[in-house]
């Protein structure tokens, strides 16, 4: 029994070591999109950047745009104690939006910590959420690969920039990957077409509510109607009963 409790002892303390190892691996630049981020159309993305290091704190981050399907329009959301810094390149081959041709496009955007102190940058246990909000997205992929590059206040430089293979397992520094949706109609994403539904919705409540009114008003004035009949009725009946009480005081 106690060779077997020793056993078990050490084969749980190697499932924790595994277990302490393997989170990290999950723990990496990523990029979602608030709502979806539809093919030919605009969204809002979060990169989300996490803080590996324990005696550490992440003052840049580094972003790189795919040079394949490049975008036009990159717009940073202000970040307090951030200083957002979007890079422009030439292309080869320029774009067409909105009936213009467009000869450049965004080839990177650097979030640097400003400020001083121990609180400057993303501090171990912590991750912080970089906004962008970006478009036209192409038409003719699945999928936008960004390559992040992530700098702590120690000099040390991780690199997240290896691609997913299909059917692989996940690379050691895997690159923020952002999947792309359906095209819309409206080819704005889910933030309009959230605002578009909640329009319809509050029309649809508007209408719903007149007609409600329009119910109560009819019922209101078809009762008065029948009301006002019953008085009539009732007047003329008291009118002739004191005709009649009349005839016969008058016959006594």
């Amino acid at each position: 029994m106690k060779k077997i409790s020793r056993v078990s002892v050490v084969g749980a303390a190697a499932a924790s070591a595994v277990l302490v190892l393997s989170v990290p691996a999950f723990a990496h630049v990523s990029v979602q999109p608030e709502g979806v981020a539809p093919k030919g159309g605009y969204a809002v993305v979060n990169f989300k950047v996490p803080n590996e290091r324990d005696d550490a704190a992440t003052t840049k981050v580094e972003v790189n745009f795919p040079t394949d399907h490049p975008l036009a329009s990159v717009m940073p959301e202000p970040i307090p104690g951030w200083t957002a810094k979007v890079t422009k390149s030439k292309l080869d081959k320029p774009l067409e939006m909105h009936g213009e041709k467009i000869d450049q496009a965004v080839s990177r955007v650097t979030w640097t910590a400003d400020g001083s102190g121990k609180d400057k940058g993303i501090q171990p246990g912590f991750f912080q959420k970089f906004p962008l909000s970006i478009g036209q997205l192409p038409e003719d992929t699945d999928e936008l690969v960004f390559k992040a590059i992530q700098t702590y206040d120690n000099k040390e430089v991780v690199r997240w920039i290896e691609p997913q293979a299909k059917g692989q397992e996940e690379p050691e520094n895997p690159a923020p990957t952002l999947e792309l949706s359906a095209a819309t109609e409206d080819h704005h994403g889910g933030a309009a077409d959230d605002n578009a539904k909640s329009g319809d919705d509050k029309a649809a409540t508007a209408a719903s509510s007149s007609d409600s009114s329009s119910d109560g008003s009819s019922g209101s004035d078809t009762t008065a109607r029948a009301l006002g009949i019953a008085g009539i009725v009732v007047g003329a009946a008291g009118v002739a009963f004191g005709v009649l009480a009349g005839r016969r005081r008058t016959n006594s």
